[in-house]
């Protein structure tokens, strides 16, 4: 019988709606979006459409460790549950900690938050999304009173001005992105303007692209201010007058206005004021709370919303309370709590600090990898390796944090937990199983509530399952509540938890939403009004000088998400993006002696990374940019946390991930490389490489400052056994190696003495065959495949895996003008739409020729 689940997409905050099918329990599962989600009506971006693809149990971890040693439950549990009670007892509540994730289920934070602040009675549990989104919660909480999103995403179909601020939408959220862009396709009058240092893909489909200097975003929105109240201004910015005056000009005339916002301004030292510099200006024209207009941020994760709505984050209690007086009596009395935390907690780099001075004596990290993530990740690596006690719940075997863990608890991951998320405009959807739990993993509040249980709370965590806790956070919401704080789910309480349906809080009757707040001028300050706060723009922490000339910004790649552990294991989403990049502008370029395609070590005040240089006039000059993704698993040094400085808000504690001064300098190789393997290969970290998924093997790319004895080294890396076929040429330093295994090709390794675009596809798909026919063999090391086509080059659509070479073709040979065209003729673009502002610009490029 064919199986129907319906769930929720694990990445970014937009929370699309996806359904898990197949047609019997022999058949694969296949994810497709769900046209009856509002969120995304049946639209998946190419993450949420390789879903299915991300599946598999290699590299999982499905039994519980004590020091690298298999565990039972009961021996891994009585550990954690023993080293933190003992820590509290002999060091105080304040010498543990929990560093948490956006990818938790609202019923895990809950019920790690209840263990921490009710029981232990310390504020230590912090989230990876302090690092994404908690600018913006103390934006609104200065604001509003209350940390609430007034609107929702109909306002993107009805507005007439879209403002994108700091958002690489087309890329970070590209269903509401394309959301957007429908609109503007219904109503050309529509108008989009986008506010980035960087010409992304986002702004490439602006009316109008304000590429301001780093950091002076709230410079722009007080001029803005200063304009809609009809006084003078003068303000610099970077970019011409007649910009800024077209801008205040259309905001001034365009009742509905949204203004959206992403990690550029909140992953700032001023991420605050940011936030309510923006909030000031709709705030002044009453633009918010009703349809088509409103300040909206976008969350980076699928369950940031969810862990602000449960105490997530250090400085809050659940249901949207803080640490004041009545907030602490409150929870503390709905809990029955023995040991109510009565001040906030360590906000994420503050907490890492306190483990590197020894003052957390057990940390335990749910579901995310700080070693990676974090700024100073080089200094939290070492920070985590040196504390006491350490556990991670995860589901990943050797993150680069996993690695440091005594205790790892194998946790459930997508498809297998069981629970429900908040998205970016409060939409509550459930996340529902539709996999068996492998090994022995278990769902987070599973574990939290079993070491909650042998730490003497036993009564306060006697769940039976999710429903029960998700139960129980509504009752917190509704409790003594009388509509005097926004977050109240009194219509969810004893609800059918398998059959709820998305809906967006508050939920103060059954089955009744609220898509909009605000509109009636009530606020959730004493006085019923919002706050217009006085802001003083200041710079980043740190700028650019002598030593360190060029500024990097961080950020995502289009197919790739936060560390990789998921989106990594799907060949395609590999296949656009297969290197960690700095994006350099042409003249930047020059200037540093950078070539496109060369290698460039990137240095930091503390330590160097080095990345493959990709020349894009988009970039301003003076700056540069690299992806956040890779890490001490997928590449041999691009960790680009280790770059950053911990420089922070002073109001919401977010780190400054978006500014670091850097050195450039090019890395000049004596040789490189491709190797293709279908088994893993522990490469040294003494030269670059960067390892990605292929169909059935994994491909690394290579460059070396030094000569290898390439016929020894390879065996080394490969292993002697088997039958190996290899060419050398030794003048020209070329070498090419095949080991076959059983006949069956088991890894392939070439080298040449210079930069190439090598596309190892020709011989990438001799991993799928079951055996190398002899006559077949030589060409393995070849160079090339009979007939010198060595397959398709870069990919610039991964949802239907269409190359460059495919759609230049297609615009040279039927003299296609518009990406609608090639769209029709290639399917290209035609999905999730995140490659159709690389499309254009390679129609640009390619106007004069078919002109």
């Amino acid at each position: 019988m064919p199986e129907i689940i319906r769930t929720t997409c694990p990445y970014c905050g937009v929370g699309c709606g996806v359904i898990a099918a197949r047609l019997d329990q022999s058949a694969p599962w296949t994810v497709k979006g769900d046209p009856e989600h509002p969120a995304n009506y049946g639209k998946l971006c190419v993450k949420g459409s390789a879903l299915a693809e991300t599946l598999d149990l290699d590299g999982r971890l499905l039994h519980p460790l004590i020091s690298g040693n298999r565990a039972s439950w009961d021996e891994a549990l009585d550990l954690v549950a023993e080293t933190f009670s003992t820590a509290v007892r002999e060091h105080g509540p304040d010498s543990v900690a929990f560093y948490v994730s956006g990818q938790l289920l609202t019923e895990d934070y809950y019920a790690a938050n209840k263990l921490m602040k009710g029981f232990i009675g310390s504020g230590n549990i912090d989230t990876n999304s302090r690092l994404c989104m908690s600018s913006t919660v103390a934006g609104h909480v200065r604001a509003f009173g209350s940390d609430t999103v007034p609107g929702c995403y109909e306002d993107l179909d009805l507005a007439d001005l879209v403002v994108l601020v700091g958002s690489n939408a087309a890329w970070c959220h590209p269903v509401a992105f394309q959301r957007t862009l429908a609109a503007k396709a219904r109503r050309p009058e529509m108008r989009i303007v986008v506010v980035d240092p960087r010409r992304t893909a986002t702004a490439e489909c602006a009316d109008l692209h304000l590429a301001i200097r780093p950091g002076s975003d709230a410079i722009l929105f007080n001029g803005l201010l200063a304009h809609l109240k009809g006084e003078e201004t003068q303000l610099d910015v970077g970019v011409p007058l007649d910009q800024i005056v077209q801008f205040f000009s259309w905001f001034a005339d365009t009742e509905k206005t949204v203004t959206v916002w992403s990690q550029g301004i909140n992953q700032s030292s001023s991420g605050t004021d940011k936030v309510d510099a923006i909030i000031n200006c709709h705030l002044q024209t009453g633009r918010i709370g009703r349809p088509g207009m409103g300040p909206f941020s976008l969350t980076g994760q699928p369950n940031a919303m969810g862990g602000r709505e449960v105490g997530g984050l250090a400085n809050m209690l659940a249901a949207h309370m803080g640490f004041d007086e009545a907030s602490i009596d409150r929870v503390g009395r709905f809990w029955n709590a023995t040991q109510m935390a009565g001040k906030p907690g360590l906000k994420a780099v503050d907490m890492f600090k306190a483990v590197a001075e020894g003052k957390i004596k057990a940390l335990w990290i749910m579901c995310t990898n700080p070693a990676v993530s974090m700024p100073e990740a080089d200094l939290v690596k070492s920070a985590i390796a040196a504390c006491p006690f350490v556990v991670i719940s995860e589901c990943e075997a050797n993150t680069d944090t996993a690695r440091l863990a005594h205790v790892k608890l194998p946790a459930l991951t997508w498809g297998e937990k069981d629970g429900t998320v908040t998205n970016s405009e409060r939409r509550i959807s459930r996340q529902r199983p539709f996999l068996p739990a492998p090994g022995e993993a278990k769902g987070d509040w599973w574990i939290i509530t079993q070491v909650a249980r042998r730490m003497g709370f036993g009564p306060a965590f006697a769940w039976n399952g999710p429903g029960e806790i998700f139960d129980e956070f509504c009752r917190l919401t509704a409790f003594e509540n009388a509509s005097t704080r926004d977050l109240d789910l009194s219509g969810l309480v004893g609800a059918d938890y398998a059959a709820i349906e998305p809906i967006q809080w508050p939920v103060r009757a059954p089955g009744q939403g609220t898509a909009r707040l605000f509109a009636d001028g009530r606020f959730y300050h004493a006085d019923g009004k919002a706050r217009m706060l006085d802001i003083t723009p200041r710079p980043p922490a740190r700028a650019a000088d002598l030593a360190f000339p060029l500024i990097l910004n961080t950020g995502r790649m289009r197919d790739q998400w936060h560390t990789m552990t998921r989106t990594g294991r799907a060949a395609r989403l590999a296949a656009h993006a297969p290197e960690p990049v700095l994006l350099v502008h042409p003249k930047d370029a020059l200037r540093f002696r950078l070539s496109d395609g060369g290698l460039a070590r990137v240095s930091g005040n503390r330590t160097s990374v080095v990345l493959r240089v990709a020349l894009d006039p988009g970039q301003r000059i003076g700056e540069v940019f690299a992806p956040i993704h890779w890490n001490d698993q997928t590449a041999s040094s691009a960790v680009i946390g280790s770059l950053i400085d911990a420089a922070t808000d002073p109001h919401s504690g977010q780190p400054e991930l978006k500014q670091a001064p850097v050195l450039v300098e090019p890395l000049e190789a004596a040789w490189h490389g491709v190797l293709l393997s279908r088994n893993p290969v522990d490469l040294p970290r003494s030269f670059y490489w960067a390892k990605a998924s292929g169909a059935a093997h994994s491909i690394w790319r290579l460059a070396g400052e030094a000569g290898e004895d390439w016929p020894i080294t390879a065996k080394q890396w490969l292993g002697t056994d088997g039958e190996w076929i290899e060419f050398l040429d030794p003048n020209r330093g070329h070498y090419r190696g095949a080991r076959l295994v059983e006949g069956r090709l088991d890894a392939v390794l070439f080298v040449f003495p210079w930069a190439m675009d090598f596309s190892p596809d020709w011989v990438a798909a001799a991993f799928g065959r079951a055996a190398i026919a002899g006559d077949e063999r030589a060409t393995l090391v070849a160079g090339a495949p009979p007939g010198g086509d060595r397959g398709r080059d870069k990919t610039v659509c991964a949802c239907f895996n269409v190359g460059l070479s495919a759609i230049r073709a297609a615009i040279r040979d039927h003299r296609l003008s518009s990406a609608a065209e090639v769209g029709a003729m290639l399917k290209a673009g035609t999905n999730c739409g995140s490659c159709v502002p690389e499309i254009r610009a390679i129609l640009t490029e390619a106007a004069p020729k078919v002109a």
